[in-house]
């Protein structure tokens, strides 16, 4: 083969792999806007439907609660029979959801029930589609700054899901308030037609872990380095619990103190958002395959998030707050990519797909409980839910400090064959 010809094929290569990554950032941007998308419009929600402000967080947290228990098994599933395999029925089983939610909205006076028993199999869908896309991008790339450069792609289409969720929400709702329901199988079969036409299993890929060496390798690889893995999985958590806990106290805030309702408050909801969008998608090109880099990246947005959380103590002033929240989401976009990247660069690919996943089970956990514990928080003083938040930042950045060692740990264990 002729240096051309070598050229030639590598930039059709990379030309597949860019289509695969744009394919592959539709599952973050569509599972997101699956659930951030309902976030502006609890308030008519709890209306129309006539159910309490802790009622309505549950439409978000039972979606999260779900997915938090099916994600580690999805995580072996996609390491035993490969990536793609999980991920299109769970797409059509996340889609399934949003229908029975929202006929159940439009056709049934009792709905909540049945909304709630949509939101479970969106939440099962979600769990065998979200988690596996980190695994996936380190299957289709060889060199970790592309893998790190494709997560901050990935981590911006989870983010921009977030910025666009609120006005989308809201300008559907607007035409009628459960169409946001019927909204989400539609982005979930535009997902799936992208992944079938666009993912190609990559060469050289086998995925055919058994369950006692996914075992040997879980306990090897915790054995080795539990203290950065659970750093990293409790950091994920922290991030989105505070996360989605200040996006339901602003949703909550703007319309009960400020009179802001439906697209005006979607686009002041995805000012913060932008940001932290931005930020993600900057701080995926800055770590290139620098573990130092993603470690005192995430240890100075977690800094940023607690100092920003800690100023709402001092006004309650409109633009105040926007300003403010907007910098914990800088922080927090930062934070993301650093990681993802983190734990694709330090476990091997035949349990990337395990370890990834109980990372994102955590990051689930947190979407879970920010709502409801901060929906209990604001019936009494704002500066209880105020000092939580700060004190989960402080805790944050002290375990990026102290327990992420990339210099001690540039890599994990070589892994047994994945065969028995």
């Amino acid at each position: 083969m002729n240096k051309q010809d070598s050229h030639h094929i590598h930039g059709e290569e990379k030309k597949a792999n860019k289509w695969s990554i744009i394919a592959i950032a539709s599952i973050p941007l569509i599972m997101t806007l699956g659930n951030s998308m309902l976030i502006p419009i609890l308030p008519l929600m709890e209306k129309q439907l006539h159910i309490s402000k802790l009622q309505s967080s549950l439409i978000i947290t039972v979606y999260s609660i779900v997915a938090i228990f099916l994600i580690p098994i999805a995580g072996f599933l996609s390491d035993k029979f490969g990536r793609k395999i999980v991920i299109i029925p769970s797409l059509i089983i996340a889609g399934l959801g949003g229908v029975l939610s929202g006929w159940a909205s439009w056709q049934f006076d009792s709905a909540f029930t049945w909304i709630i028993i949509g939101r479970i199999l969106q939440g099962i869908g979600a769990a065998g589609a979200f988690p596996i896309v980190i695994p996936l991008v380190g299957d289709i790339y060889k060199k970790e700054e592309d893998v790190s450069s494709s997560l901050g792609i990935i981590e911006t289409a989870n983010t921009f899901g977030k910025v666009l969720s609120p006005i989308l929400g809201a300008l559907i709702a607007g035409v009628i308030w459960f169409l946001p329901f019927f909204a989400i199988p539609v982005f979930c079969i535009i997902s799936f037609l992208l992944i079938m036409v666009f993912v190609r299993k990559p060469k050289n890929d086998v995925h055919q872990l058994s369950f006692g060496r996914f075992v040997k390798n879980t306990k090897e690889i915790f054995s080795e380095h539990w203290k950065w893995l659970l750093a990293v999985f409790i950091i994920g958590a922290i991030i989105m619990f505070i996360l989605f806990g200040l996006l339901f106290y602003l949703s909550s805030i703007l319309e009960d103190k400020y009179g802001y309702d439906g697209v005006k408050k979607g686009f002041l909801l995805a000012i913060p958002l932008a940001a932290l969008c931005i930020a993600s998608f900057v701080a995926g090109k800055i770590i290139k395959d620098s573990l130092k880099k993603m470690k005192w990246i995430t240890f100075s947005g977690m800094v940023l998030t607690g100092l920003s959380v800690a100023a709402i103590m001092f006004s309650d002033r409109f633009i105040y707050l926007i300003i403010v929240i907007l910098l914990c989401g800088i922080g927090i976009g930062a934070s993301l990519p650093c990681l993802d990247a983190i734990l694709t660069q330090s476990i091997d690919k035949e349990m990337r797909g395990t370890i990834t996943s109980i990372f994102s089970a955590m990051r689930f956990a947190g979407v879970a409980a920010g709502p409801p514990i901060i929906a209990l928080l604001m019936k009494g003083k704002n500066s209880d839910m105020i000092i939580l938040l700060t004190i989960l930042s402080v805790i944050a950045s002290l375990l990026a400090f102290k327990a992420i060692k990339p210099e001690r740990e540039k890599k994990a264990i070589d892994m047994d064959p994945v065969l028995d």
